[in-house]
C-alpha cells in the first residue's frame, strides 16, 4: 500500500522512547529507514492473543506512545496465547492484562499507557490524541461501535480477525487483516471486510484449542501493513485487505489502492 505517513509522526521523538538504544537498526544499516516509524501515538484495542503480539512488535518501533485498552484480567489460558512465557506467579496474580503487558514491555519502551477498560462511547475521548489504531477484538458487538467511531474520528486503523472452526477434528479457517485509512475506506463496507453485525464468531477462542501461531501471524501481517503505510517496507501490491487460509497455506491480497 502507498505510504500514508501522518504529518504528526514525521519528526523523531525527543527524547528517545526506548529504555536503551536500538543497536539492531544501526547494525543492519536501517537507522534512516526506521526513523520513518518515529513519533506518533498508537492505540491497541484488545490485548488478547493477537493484540499482545501486536504490542510485542510495536514496542520495538520508535513510536512516541502506545495506548493499551482491555478490561480483562490475566487467566491461565492467557499464557498460552501470549508472546514469551508467563510465570505461574503472573498467571495467578489476577492483574489486568494491560498492567501485566505494560510491565513487560516498559523494560524496552517508555511510552506505554494503560487503560484497564474496554473502549465504549463513555471513554472514546481517550483516543483524542491517537494517530493510529490496531483493532484486535474478537467481538462483533465491540467492532460495531469501534469501527464507526474510528471512521468518525478520521483515524487510520488495521483490524485483525480469525475465523476458525473444527472440521473433522482439525482446525480450519482464515486469518484476516484489513486496513482502513482516510484515503481509502469504501472497501471496508462495500466488501463487508470487517464484521460489525451478526453473530459473534469466536467459539474457538472460548474453547481450549490453542491458536497462538495464528494470533502471531495476524499480528505480524498487521504490523507489516502498518510499516508499509509508514514507508518502511516496499510495497508493490498496495493492498488494504489480505486473508491467509490455513488449509492451503496461501495469502490472498485484495482491495488495492488506485495507482
Amino acid at each position: 500500500m502507498p505510504a500514508e505517513q501522518p504529518a504528526a509522526a514525521v519528526a523523531s521523538p525527543s527524547p528517545s522512547p526506548f529504555v536503551y538504544e536500538d543497536t539492531a537498526a544501526t547494525r543492519a544499516g536501517l537507522a534512516a529507514v526506521s526513523a520513518r516509524l518515529a513519533g506518533g501515538r498508537i492505540a491497541i484495542i484488545g490485548l488478547g492473543g493477537t493484540g499482545s503480539e501486536v504490542l510485542d512488535l510495536v514496542s520495538k518501533t520508535p513510536c512516541e506512545r502506545i495506548l493499551l485498552f482491555d478490561g480483562d484480567h490475566v487467566e491461565q489460558h492467557t499464557a498460552w496465547r501470549a508472546p514469551g512465557a508467563m510465570s505461574w506467579g503472573d498467571v495467578i496474580a489476577g492483574r489486568y492484562k494491560v498492567e501485566h503487558y505494560a510491565d513487560v514491555y516498559r523494560r524496552m519502551h517508555k511510552g506505554i499507557l494503560t487503560y484497564a477498560e474496554d473502549l465504549t462511547p463513555d471513554n472514546a475521548y481517550l483516543l483524542d490524541d491517537v494517530d493510529f489504531v490496531f483493532v484486535c477484538v474478537d467481538s462483533v458487538g465491540a467492532r460495531a461501535f469501534i469501527v464507526p467511531e474510528l471512521e468518525r474520528r478520521d483515524l487510520p486503523f488495521i483490524d485483525c480477525g480469525l475465523g476458525l472452526r473444527l472440521v473433522d477434528d482439525r482446525v480450519l479457517g482464515q486469518v484476516r487483516v484489513t486496513t482502513s485509512t482516510p484515503a481509502m475506506r469504501a472497501h471496508v463496507h462495500k466488501g463487508n471486510r470487517i464484521p460489525v453485525a451478526g453473530r459473534d464468531d469466536d467459539e474457538l477462542y472460548r474453547s481450549n484449542i490453542q491458536v497462538a501461531c495464528l494470533n502471531r501471524l495476524a499480528a505480524t501481517l498487521a504490523v507489516i501493513q502498518y510499516k508499509q503505510l509508514r514507508g518502511f517496507y516496499a510495497d508493490s501490491e498496495a493492498e488494504y485487505h489480505c486473508v491467509y487460509s490455513v488449509d492451503g497455506n496461501t495469502v490472498v491480497n485484495a482491495d488495492h489502492a488506485p495507482a
